[in-house]
């Protein structure tokens, strides 16, 4: 059933992205956020403070559905009518290029993490801080859980 032909109680019961999907597969051609909604309100007979105070809300539903896609023409069409190819740029995406310097610095602190061991004598304890240790065995941490 065409959109003009039906009834205005049938028409407020839809969606505005159904009734979107219906106008852009009776016209079959694209269209652009302004012209679908306006066409949809004067479907449903709004006025037009309904018009701009809506728009902003029916723009967010159609990017939000997936049976629309937004056009480089900034126009709305069916999803289903376009085929979406997704192209990678593999020169960026395999390659990550390290000049030589960087990568004997890479490995410099990776050997200096390795080796570095810190012995008793090297830390810096007060006596207060010791104060504030205690000895606790596995079986009292057991008994505390």
């Amino acid at each position: 059933m065409k959109l003009k032909d039906m009834k205005k109680e049938e028409l407020e019961v839809l969606s505005y992205t159904d009734l979107t999907e219906m106008i852009l597969t009776e016209n079959k051609k694209s269209m652009n956020t302004a012209n679908i909604f306006k066409t949809i309100c004067d479907l449903l007979e709004l006025g037009e403070d309904v018009y701009t105070s809506k728009i902003g809300d029916y723009y967010t539903s159609l990017t939000t559905d997936k049976r629309f896609i937004l056009l480089d023409s900034a126009e709305w069409d069916l999803r289903d009518k376009h085929k979406v190819e997704i192209v990678l740029d593999e020169e960026e995406d395999d390659e990550e290029i390290f000049d030589e310097e960087e990568t004997e610095e890479i490995d410099e602190e990776e050997d200096l993490s390795e080796s570095v061991e810190i012995t008793d004598d090297e830390i810096d304890l007060d006596d207060d801080d010791m104060d504030d240790l205690n000895i606790v065995d596995e079986d009292e941490i057991d008994e505390d859980m």
